[in-house]
This record gives structure tokens, sequence and C-alpha cells, in this order.
């Protein structure tokens, strides 16, 4: 079966665009490694010695730009739904998240050690539908954020990835209660059109955090 016009379309601007091909040349595993850049760039989110966890990594290209942060100092534990080809200096587990198993065998690789970033880049299965979209989208967003309060260190940051939409201020407004710092980032690699933001939650009080 041949492929739609919307299809030819779709791959013709994704191969023309500048961060795929940047990707491409630079060696990187996907685009949305320039999303995290900018933001480490701006927010300096990174730093050796650190232990963090990637949510929704694969294909890995925000673990593998972690590990080039990190410098061998620290320790970054990826999980995806889906595989993820094997990165030097990253722990990954393949499951679902929002199943318990798969969440508390993420917890026992913890270990009960304390975690100083929580980042994640998880989204549903895009429809087109908003009314189906955007509740599994605020879902990840909540379980990101369950887990953040569950396991950051004080002082911890949260990373995610969020649509706006029903659910996103109230998200943003519960999470002041938490975190001393909120920043909304819609970095330049992330596409015009998606309501995609990503919310930067600085300086976790854990004695704070349900």
């Amino acid at each position: 079966m041949g492929r739609s016009k919307s299809s030819h379309q779709w791959l013709k601007s994704h191969f023309d665009d500048e961060f795929v091909k940047r990707a491409q040349r630079e060696g990187y595993r996907s685009r949305a490694v320039y999303k995290l850049e900018e933001i480490q760039r701006k927010d300096r989110i990174l730093r050796p010695g650190m232990t963090l966890v990637d949510l929704g990594a694969s294909p890995g290209g925000w673990s593998q730009y972690a590990a080039q942060m990190l410098k061998g100092n620290g320790r970054i534990i990826a999980l995806d739904i889906l595989p993820m080809e094997p990165l030097a200096g990253v722990e990954f587990l393949q499951g679902d998240f929002r199943e318990e198993a798969v969440y508390a065998r993420l917890l026992d690789m913890l270990a009960g050690s304390g975690v100083d970033l929580v980042m994640s880049d998880m989204a549903p299965n895009i429809t087109g539908m908003q009314a189906v979209d955007q509740p599994g989208s605020m879902y990840l967003a909540e379980l990101a954020v369950d887990f953040a309060g569950r396991v950051l260190r004080k002082g911890g940051v949260l990373l995610f990835k969020a649509f706006q939409g029903e659910g996103f201020d109230e998200l943003v407004r519960a999470l002041r209660a938490h975190y001393q710092e909120i920043r909304i980032r819609k970095p330049r690699a992330s596409r015009p059109k998606s309501r995609e933001v990503y919310v930067l939650a600085k300086h976790c009080n854990p004695a704070n955090v349900s």
C-alpha cells in the first residue's frame, strides 16, 4: 500500500527539519535532544555527580545528552515502554510506567537513594482528538509529578512535558506548593504548532510533597 499524501507531507517536513538534520549530523538519537539542550543552557539542571531518572526515554536522545553532561560521574536511569539501544553510563528499564509492577521495579533500582532530577518526555499516542489526547497527556504528567514527589531529594528538580489545555493550569498551580520556582519553557525545537510545553519545577521541598 502506498503512502498517503499527508504521510508524504509529514515525511518531507520531518526530514527537512533543521533539528532532524542537526541530530543526524551531530550523532544524536533524536531531534528532542535540542529541547533539553536549550533548557540546560538556560537553567543548568544537569551537572556531574547527580542521580537522575529519564521517563519516556526511548530512543535515548535525552539520556544521551545527559550522559555527556554528567561526564561519567553520576547515575542515569532511563525508562520507556519501547526498547532502547544501550547507552554507555545509562541503566535502562523497559516497561509501562503506568503499571504498578514497572513502577515498583524502578523504585527497586533506586533502592531508597534520593534523586536530584526527574525528567519526563512521556506523551500518549496522539490520535488528533483533543478530548482523548489531553486527558492522556495530563495523566502521564501527573504520574511524573507524583513519582518526583516520592523520590526527589530536598532541592531536587522536576522537568516534564505537558500539553496546554484542560487540567494544565491546575497542575501548575498545585506544583507551587511543593517547589520554590516554576518555569514554563517552549524550546525552539518544540514544533510551533504543537501545544507541547515543558514545565520546570525547581527546589523541591520533600516535607511539602504529598
